[in-house]
């Protein structure tokens, strides 16, 4: 389930934390997709629908996650905590740090620090 919210009116559209594992790009696509027609800016998922997959960059389902959410010009915002994948791999440190310097893609601890950013 998803719901669109306005964040300092930016519309953000909510995932739910119940819901099917994202395990590819193919998961995403409606979302996306739908996001883009509604003119959503971002989508914001919580960290724990996400695979163990997307937290290992060598899958690069990451990689081909954040492309289509690139692809679309909608930012993602992956929400919550994330640091038992962050402990065990400085790649994943290092390119989280990169998304959360740029506007596209950021992981962040909740909804709060979202609406910070925004």
């Amino acid at each position: 389930m998803t719901t669109l919210e306005k964040i300092h009116d930016v519309p953000v559209l909510m995932c739910a934390s119940e819901g099917e594992t994202i395990r590819s790009e193919l998961d995403v696509l409606d979302l996306v997709g739908n996001a883009a027609y509604q003119g959503v800016q971002w989508v914001a998922i919580p960290a724990e629908r996400f695979d163990e997959a997307f937290f290992r960059l060598r899958t690069r389902v990451a990689g081909d996650i954040i492309q289509k959410f690139v692809n679309y010009r909608v930012g993602l915002a992956v929400l919550g905590d994330i640091s038992r994948h962050t402990a065990a791999s400085s790649a994943l440190q290092d390119f989280v740090r990169e998304c959360n310097r740029g506007r596209q893609t950021w992981f962040l601890a909740g909804i709060e620090e979202l609406r910070e950013r925004l």
